[in-house]
C-alpha cells in the first residue's frame, strides 16, 4: 500500500530527493543541533532503538514534498533543542526509507513516534501546535524519568534554603535555570533566596523571568507574596511593644494589624494569622478589608500544600460565611 501524506497525496507520486531541504525551505539542517540527526535503514537501530535506552528519541517521518512537514519538523527541532539533551530527534525521509516506514506502519505523513527504552510509547500524525509538541516532548521525558535529576536538585536547593545555606541554594537554583530556562520552581526558589539575602528588588527582577502564562503558578505566587510581606513588614515595630498596646486597648485595630506584620517579620506566621483573624472578627471592613487581604497573602506565601495555610483558610471561610 503506498504511503499517503496528510493531504492524501501518495508518497510514490514524487521523485525521491537525495537530501533534505535546507532551512530556507522550512526544513532545518540536521547538523544544526547535536540532538538532531537524519537516519536511514543502516543506522536506524543505533540512532533510535539503542539511543532510546539512554534518552527518549523522537522519530519524524517526513518527505521533501510534504507541505505540513515543512512546518512540523522545524517546530520539533525547536522543542528538542530547547530540551537541551533530555530528548533527541531522528528524521527519516520516507522516500528514501520506505522499508522503515512500512515496518512502523506509517501510512500518512508527517508521522511522529516517541521511543523510550527501545520501544515506541507515544506518537501522532499530522500538524500539531507548538504547545502540543512541547507537551509531547515533556511526556516522553517524564516516561523516561529524565526529570528525576532535576527534581533531586530542586529538593536539595530547597533544603539548603530551609537550613540557612542561602548562597548555596541560590547557586543551585541558578544552575537548574541554566539547564532548564523558565523552570518556575527554580525561578521562585532563586527569588526567595535573594529575598533571604535582603535583596528585595533583585528578587522581584527574578520573578519577572517567569514564562508568560505562569504568573499564576503556586510557586510564583508564594514567592511574590513573601516579597510583598517582607516589604510591608519592614519597620513594623517591636512585637513586645505592640502586644502591650493591644492589651491596653483591645479596640486598637491598627495596633493589631501592626502586631501581625511584626510577627510576619519574625517568621511567626501562625501568630500573625491569629492576630489578623481576631482583627477580622472585630471589624472585617477595617481599612478596606486589610485583615483579609493580608491573610490571603500569608496563605499564598505558605503555598497550597501548607497545613497551616489550609487551617487558616478554613477558619477565615467560616467567619466570612457565618
Amino acid at each position: 500500500m503506498p504511503l499517503i501524506h496528510a493531504t492524501g497525496r501518495p508518497v510514490a507520486s514524487k521523485k525521491p530527493q537525495t537530501a533534505p531541504p535546507s532551512s530556507g525551505n522550512g526544513q532545518a539542517d540536521a547538523g544544526a543541533s547535536p540532538y538532531i540527526k537524519d537516519s536511514g535503514i543502516q543506522t536506524f537501530a543505533a540512532d533510535v532503538l539503542q539511543a532510546s535506552l539512554e534518552v527518549p528519541v523522537i522519530v519524524d517521518f517526513w518527505a521533501p514534498w510534504c507541505g505540513p512537514c515543512k512546518t512540523l519538523t522545524p517546530a520539533l527541532e525547536k522543542a528538542v533543542t530547547e530540551a537541551k539533551g533530555k530528548v533527541r530527534l531522528v528524521k527519516v525521509d520516507v522516500d528514501q526509507n520506505q522499508r522503515i516506514a512500512a515496518q512502523m506502519r506509517v501510512q500518512s505523513i508527517p508521522a511522529v513516534f516517541g521511543f523510550v527504552n527501545g520501544q515506541p510509547v507515544d506518537g501522532f500524525m499530522g500538524a500539531q501546535s507548538p504547545a502540543q509538541i512541547k507537551a509531547f516532548v515533556d511526556r516522553l521525558i517524564e516516561m523516561s524519568g529524565g526529570n528525576a535529576g532535576l527534581e533531586e536538585a530542586l529538593a536539595a536547593a530547597e533544603e539548603m534554603l530551609a537550613e540557612g545555606a542561602v548562597a548555596d541554594a541560590a547557586q543551585t537554583f541558578a544552575a537548574i535555570l541554566a539547564e532548564e530556562d523558565g523552570n518556575v520552581q527554580a525561578i521562585a526558589g532563586l527569588a526567595r533566596a535573594h529575598l533571604a539575602l535582603g535583596e528585595v528588588e533583585r528578587a522581584r527582577e527574578i520573578l519577572a523571568l517567569a514564562p508568560a502564562g505562569k504568573a499564576g503558578d503556586a510557586a510564583i505566587l508564594a514567592a511574590r507574596a513573601q516579597i510583598d510581606l517582607a516589604e510591608m513588614s519592614a519597620g513594623a515595630g517591636e512585637t513586645a511593644e505592640l502586644r502591650a498596646a493591644v492589651e491596653r486597648n483591645p479596640e486598637d485595630l491598627q495596633a493589631r494589624f501592626d502586631l501581625a506584620m511584626a510577627l510576619v517579620a519574625e517568621g511567626d506566621n501562625a501568630a500573625a494569622v491569629e492576630a489578623l483573624l481576631e482583627l477580622f472578627r472585630r471589624d472585617r471592613e477595617w481599612n478596606e478589608g486589610a485583615a483579609k487581604a493580608q491573610l490571603f497573602k500569608i496563605f499564598d506565601s505558605l503555598g497550597p500544600k501548607s497545613e497551616e495555610a489550609q487551617r487558616g483558610r478554613r477558619r477565615l471561610s467560616s467567619m466570612i460565611f457565618s
